[in-house]
C-alpha cells in the first residue's frame, strides 16, 4: 500500500527543482515505488572535491533532496509541510565519475517528525554513502513550494 499522499509523477517532482542547487548538480528524480524513491546525480567537476573524487556533500545534497521530496510527498501541502532537522552521512566508497543513484526509504512516520534512510551506490550497485535525515512536520503557512 502507498504512503504518498500527493501525486508522484516524475515531471511534477524533478520541476520542484527548477532554478535551485538540485538542478545545477543535475539532481534527478528517477523512480518512485510505494514507499521509497530513487534519484540520480551525476559525479563530474559540479560534484567533485579537488582530489577527483565524488564531494561528501554533494552526496547529502543528494540524500537530503531524497528525504525531504518523499517527506513532503507523505503530507497534506494544504495543511503541513516538512523541513530538515537533523542530517547524517557515512562515506563508505569513493566515485570518480558516472551516476551514483540514492533511494530513500521511511523508517518512522510520525506526527511530528520523520525519519528516512538514503543509501547511495555506484553504477555497479556499490553502497558509497549511507544517510539517515530526520524530517520536522510543520504547519504548511510557514512554506511555500513552488
Amino acid at each position: 500500500m502507498s504512503i504518498w499522499k500527493q501525486p508522484t509523477d516524475l515531471a511534477r517532482l524533478n520541476g520542484w527543482s527548477a532554478n535551485t542547487m538540485m538542478e545545477t548538480l543535475g539532481i534527478r528524480i528517477t523512480a518512485v515505488g510505494d514507499d521509497w524513491l530513487a534519484g540520480t546525480m551525476p559525479v563530474d567537476h559540479r560534484t567533485h572535491q579537488p582530489y577527483g573524487l565524488l564531494h561528501g556533500g554533494a552526496s547529502v545534497v543528494l540524500a537530503e533532496t531524497l528525504g525531504s521530496t518523499a517527506a513532503m510527498l507523505t503530507l497534506d501541502p494544504e495543511k503541513e509541510a516538512a523541513v530538515g532537522l537533523d542530517i547524517n552521512a557515512n562515506h563508505l566508497r569513493g566515485v570518480r565519475s558516472g551516476i551514483v543513484t540514492g533511494t530513500a526509504r521511511v523508517l518512522h512516520l510520525g506526527r511530528t517528525t520523520q525519519v528516512w534512510e538514503i543509501r547511495i551506490e555506484n553504477e555497479d550497485g556499490a553502497l558509497v554513502c549511507i544517510s539517515r535525515i530526520t524530517m520536522a512536520v510543520i504547519a504548511s503557512r510557514v512554506v511555500n513550494l513552488r
